[in-house]
């Protein structure tokens, strides 16, 4: 039956061609994936920084001497007040009428010096107590619902700084008094002959806590203003930061910081208390001009967390300018700009679907979705040329 034949040769023949098309047919195209999905998202800012001491005395010659021996060690304890170096009379020098005036002139302006500081303390103390009551009364409205939050917030960093300015200035205050003290003993060991019972100068700790270096550590004479060793609290650390002038603009005082990398456990978590008004230039490592400004952010941390840490440590901080929970979001790598418009490719039944979405938050690996993706979607993550709308798409 020749019919038969011919049917089964036209069956044979279509089945070969479409096995012919099929194999011309262009495979699926292997991509990456990831899943849109509901997490923690915060935008931060991520710079190197180091510690310093917030309060750093370098403690100097008052007078021209002979200095003893320092005994003290770096680390070691020092209290306020406690003597630190001791300055001989020299073996053969005294004031002459020249050098008398000139200590008599010095005597008369650190005492200027320790009027004024005493003064600026007084003012100090004044703001610090208006500050405190101010407080005190925000709080009370506070409890009671007649002021905002941020109000409260205000009036507790302006009381700080108050605070701080008014430690600041008693500080400041008590070296001009140190200083003052030295002027008056240079004027009292003045006239006596040099090494003939001249009057011994007792240098001591303008405050209290550990010494940070030995500047000076053999005896021998020194001159007025040489530097002898350096104190400070290691338990007042701060962090400074140098961050770009455009990022400086987003930081203000009172955004949260995480510190990473400090060669401790965990993270340590502080706050931004002053962004610098001034920048500056600095040299990037690879040799272009870029404008920054320092930060300084306090460590509030319990101590006991980071108490190993000193002057001039290093570490990363990490500058919180939003921060959300729960918030639906798409990798960075699934976005590109199309039409003026962002959008990601969608898997959608083995095959990519361009789909227009709308954006918010962004930190550069991973972008807050407003509307156009629901969670669970797939999308292509950092999709190549060869990836166009409505092709077939195999995940890796």
């Amino acid at each position: 039956m020749p019919w038969r034949n011919r049917i089964v040769a036209i069956v044979i023949a279509l089945l070969a061609l479409l096995f012919i098309l099929w194999a011309f047919l262009p495979g699926p195209v292997p991509v990456d994936t990831a899943k849109v999905s509901k997490g923690p998202l915060s935008v931060t800012v991520e710079e190197e920084g180091k510690t310093r001491l917030r309060d750093r005395f370098v403690v100097s010659s008052p007078v021209t001497g002979y200095a003893v021996r320092v005994a003290l060690d770096v680390g070691d304890a020092v209290r306020k007040g406690q003597p630190v170096v001791t300055l001989e009379p020299l073996r053969a020098d005294s004031l002459d009428p020249r050098s008398r005036a000139a200590a008599e002139a010095r005597a008369a302006a650190a005492e200027a010096a320790l009027r004024s500081a005493e003064a600026r303390v007084r003012e100090a103390e004044a703001a610090d107590s208006y500050a405190e009551e101010l407080l005190a009364r925000t709080r009370q409205l506070s409890e009671a619902g007649l002021t905002p939050k941020d109000t409260l917030d205000r009036v507790e960093s302006e009381a700080r700084r108050s605070r701080a300015s008014r430690l600041s200035a008693e500080a400041a205050a008590e070296t001009a008094r140190h200083e003052a003290e030295a002027a008056r003993a240079l004027l009292t060991r003045g006239g006596k002959p040099s090494g003939g019972g001249g009057e011994t100068v007792v240098v001591r700790s303008p405050a209290s806590g550990r010494v940070m270096s030995v500047v000076r550590e053999s005896e021998g004479v020194v001159s007025a203003g040489t530097p002898l060793l350096v104190v400070g609290d290691p338990g007042k650390i701060e962090v400074e930061v140098d961050v770009l002038s455009p990022d400086a603009v987003r930081i203000r005082p009172g955004t949260p910081v995480r510190f990473n990398r400090w060669g401790g456990e965990g993270t340590l978590e502080g706050k931004v208390r002053v962004v610098e008004p001034a920048g500056f230039t600095k040299i990037s490592a690879l040799g272009v001009e870029e404008q920054r400004v320092l930060v300084i952010a306090d460590i509030t941390s319990p101590r006991e967390a980071w108490e190993r840490i000193g002057d001039g440590y290093r570490l990363e901080a990490a500058f919180v300018l939003w921060e959300g929970k729960g918030v639906l979001q798409v990798p960075e790598g699934a976005v590109f700009r199309a039409g003026g418009r962002d959008v990601v490719y969608v898997v959608e039944g083995k095959r990519a679907r361009i789909r227009n979405v709308e954006l918010g938050k962004r930190n550069g690996l991973a972008a807050q979705v407003l509307s156009g993706l629901s969670e669970g979607e797939t999308v292509v993550v950092h999709p190549g040329d060869s990836v166009s709308d409505g092709r077939r798409v195999a995940p890796r």
